[in-house]
């Protein structure tokens, strides 16, 4: 486990975050985040800095509908039509 103050190294923050290092150069370009250079010009990321950024790209809503028996399939339409409708409107 990672103490919130440590530094991690690129390869080791994009782990941490579930992704790249290729996003996590693109985040500090763009200023989402900030590294720390070590005196060889080496990345390095406070775990959290990391834990602050969000991702919205790794959001994921799921929608659940269910029906009691096959002959419902037309209440399980409208189940799921009322639920994304509900996600478009509140943008989930």
């Amino acid at each position: 486990m990672h103490r919130l103050e440590d530094l991690l190294q690129i390869g080791d923050a994009a782990k941490l975050r579930g992704v790249s290092i290729d996003t996590l150069r693109r985040w500090e370009k763009t200023g989402r985040i900030q590294a720390v250079r070590t005196e060889g010009g080496h990345r390095r990321y406070r775990v959290a800095d990391l834990l602050k950024v969000d991702n919205p790209s790794l959001r994921h809503t799921v929608i659940y509908g269910r029906v009691s028996t096959p002959d419902k399939k037309e209440d399980l339409a409208r189940q799921i039509g009322v639920l994304e409708l509900y996600c478009q409107q509140h943008s989930i």
